[in-house]
């Protein structure tokens, strides 16, 4: 049953903080945003005044790999959902359930997992699956990080297509100098996803050949990707650009950031706002299965093989050089972002919500507080923690 409500407050707008706000919600959708006393009737709704905090749209998160003790690799429903829950109370509606290397059985079951889910959603399960992100297992042999070496391999059209052919994949990463990675990008391309470079030690002439081939975006940049020093190692002299260079110049490209405070220095996440802009940068968790859990050893990927870390409950890691993804939420990286740089609140609530939305081709659906759009939104308080959270304007219980 659809949810009749009104919120006064102040609203985070994609370009502005609306002071004294009023939000209306009706059939699960807004049908008004803008100054209180101003909009439609509302005779006969519900109104909940929030005079502590802000409004928020609910955030987008398109890099996850799961949360309280479960990966997305399990394979199996009952994962998914424990992971979305997880990522709802910490603020995200809407997710990207992202896979690792692994077997070409196990990637199918995690995506038929993830299938079944999203089909049957109901607000209890967590945040609403808005496609798959397919990540591993493209990724180059001296890039793995913390993703089990044995499920790596060369893109493999036979695979590829019948993944893609399910529907349910809406981001798809290949490391961009693979064998066939060309043929990749132009395959998920035409499909409409969000084609990007992960893993990578490609060189700006092969950045530059695969995004002519479709490619748009570079998974959290500085992690696990190529620099002047890597490419110089490899190929000589004169230097070559990098991954960096390229999402810097070009501006079709986006990218995203881990603004956990354990992955990048507050000057990075500064000159990442500066350089890129809040319209190309989106924040991601990465999150992994440690994620609400208590410090100690953990599988990133299946529970059954996957490749061990550890978690001190505030970053994964494989040895002190060497990080494997984040533990904590959205939240985390909207409040650290923030308070670390000098992006403006909407400009930070952008990176987590409207510019994923927009990079996926969600943003008429998503991403912000406007109306027509579907009513997943989040209730901050001062400190910017997530006090409610609602999904087509029915509550998600938080706690």
């Amino acid at each position: 049953m659809k949810t009749s409500l009104v919120l006064h407050g102040d609203l985070i707008l994609p370009g502005s903080v609306l002071k004294d706000g009023c939000l209306v919600i009706k059939d699960g959708r807004i049908d008004y945003a803008g100054p209180w006393g101003q909009g439609p009737d509302v005779t006969g709704y519900q109104v909940r005044h929030h005079r502590e905090g802000w409004i928020a749209p609910g955030y987008i998160d398109i890099h996850v790999h799961g949360g309280d003790n479960a990966d997305y690799m399990d394979g199996t429903p009952d994962a998914v959902r424990t992971a979305n829950r997880i990522h709802a109370r910490h603020g995200t509606t809407t997710i990207f359930p992202t896979t690792t290397t692994g077997t070409p059985d196990q990637l199918d079951q995690m995506l038929h997992a993830c299938l079944s889910v999203q089909e049957s959603h109901q607000v209890g399960d967590g945040a609403r699956i808005g496609g798959v992100h397919y990540y591993g297992p493209y990724f180059a042999a001296d890039k793995v990080g913390c993703h089990s070496v044995d499920g790596r391999r060369d893109p493999d059209p036979g695979e590829y297509l019948r993944c893609f052919d399910l529907g349910i994949i809406q981001v798809a990463t290949c490391a961009a100098e693979l064998p066939g990675a060309e043929n990749f990008y132009r395959a998920a391309s035409e499909r409409g996803y969000l084609v990007t470079c992960g893993h990578s030690n490609a060189t700006w002439t092969q950045m530059s050949q695969g995004f002519e081939a479709g490619m748009r975006h570079v998974d959290h940049f500085w992690c696990a990707m190529s620099s002047i020093g890597g490419v110089r190692e490899q190929y000589g002299f004169p230097m070559q650009g990098s991954m960096e260079q390229f999402v810097l110049m070009e501006p079709g490209m986006s990218t995203e950031v881990i603004a956990d405070g354990e992955h990048l220095a507050p000057e990075l996440l500064e000159f990442a706002h500066h350089m890129l802009g809040p319209e190309r940068l989106c924040l991601v968790t990465d999150a992994n299965r440690a994620m609400g859990m208590p410090p100690g050893t953990y599988r990133f990927g299946p529970e059954t093989d996957g490749a061990w870390f550890e978690s001190d409950g505030k970053v994964g890691f494989v040895s002190r050089s060497s990080l494997a993804s984040s533990v904590v939420g959205m939240d985390t990286m909207v409040r650290h972002m923030y308070e670390n740089t000098s992006a403006k609140l909407h400009e930070v609530l952008r990176m987590a919500t409207l510019t994923p939305a927009e990079r996926v081709g969600m943003a008429n659906d998503v991403g912000s507080l406007e109306p027509g759009k579907r009513a997943d939104l989040i209730l901050l308080d001062p400190s910017l923690s997530v006090q409610e959270v609602y999904m087509e304007g029915r509550p998600f219980h938080v706690a």
